[in-house]
């Protein structure tokens, strides 16, 4: 296998997709940061018992809740270049899913169905009713599945580098995911992923079962399409201009959530409830931590809509 070709399959699996009582926080290992993007200390974190996984948890900040989900091979510390501004006024909810970070993967199947449902377990089990949700790649799959199995528990929804099918991804894209397996550990040795993984995960030995796990996930075939018009609150999609879905897949789920079928009119009067947001100099790599997603999603998430009209804007220079 060649490194380049290694590399492009280890970014595939980086950027995927795309109860009960507490246990004592003490029992899941801290946070690996850096000095430059240290997270900050939580209020309350722990781990949680779901349908058979201990699901690790971390809630920072005040405020009206939102529940953050990371990509694949990260953990929920990948946001934290962005969760100060998040967290300034909300008190955030950042979950290590199935396999990563502090969460065991344990022998459960690993699907989106399942864990979306976890999460609609985990917000309950912590107190809240409903909570926003904003999640990317991997994440962003399983707040897809929350929002459809349980729209009772989501206010409104954020899905960032997100498709609705598997035929959203380039061809190529998808035949580097097919080769993600255990073979590829030994040489993940010196990567982040590797390294951040190691640092906290309860059973560091699973590395290449999760790699196996995640490779057998991205070879099967999706498509939700039938689920998007469940999705009744409101929906912002989020991509960078340079990411891993085609154009024409990221339209059509925007056009599918009932945006971009008309003018939005003079008053904004055909203005749909949904929002679509292309990042520029942004690809599927990086637009999870990028300052624009804080400052074109926190409006949307704080229900924000009123915008200056020209007439206002011209009276004000008169």
């Amino acid at each position: 296998m060649s490194k380049a070709l290694l590399f492009a399959i280890l970014a595939s699996a980086a950027a995927l997709l795309a109860s009960p009582g507490f246990t004592n926080a003490e029992e899941a290992k801290p946070a690996m940061t850096t000095a430059t993007n240290a997270l900050p200390k939580p209020e309350k974190s722990g781990l949680l018992p779901i349908d058979g996984l201990n699901y690790y948890y971390a809630i920072y900040g005040k405020g009206e809740p939102l529940l953050l989900l990371h990509g694949g091979l990260g953990t929920s510390d990948m946001f934290a270049p962005i969760l100060p501004k998040l967290a300034e006024n909300r008190a955030i909810i950042a979950v290590d899913l199935q396999g990563h970070g502090r969460t065991a993967l344990g022998e459960r199947p690993f699907t989106l169905e399942a864990m979306g449902d976890d999460m609609a377990a985990i917000v309950k089990a912590l107190g809240y009713n409903k909570v926003d949700v904003m999640g990317y790649s991997l994440g962003g799959g399983v707040a897809f599945r929350m929002a459809v199995q349980h729209p009772e528990a989501v206010r409104r929804l954020v899905l960032v580098s997100t498709g609705y099918a598997a035929d959203g991804f380039y061809a190529e894209m998808r035949g580097q995911q097919a080769q993600v397996s255990a073979a590829a550990a030994d040489f993940m040795k010196d990567t982040p992923m590797y390294k951040s993984y190691v640092a906290v995960a309860p059973h560091p030995q699973d590395f290449p079962r999760l790699l196996d796990t995640l490779g057998n996930f991205m070879r099967q075939n999706y498509d939700y399409s039938a689920d998007v018009a469940k999705l009744k609150m409101p929906v912002m999609l989020a991509y960078g201009d340079g990411d891993m879905y085609r154009p024409e897949h990221e339209i059509k789920f925007y056009q599918m959530l009932g945006g971009g079928l008309k003018d939005a009119g003079w008053m904004r009067e055909n203005l749909s409830q949904n929002r679509l947001a292309i990042l520029p100099n942004r690809t599927h790599y990086d637009v999870f931590f990028a300052p624009e997603l804080t400052a074109a999603a926190l409006p949307f998430l704080n229900g924000e809509t009123k915008v200056k009209t020209w007439d206002e804007v011209v009276s004000e220079t008169e």
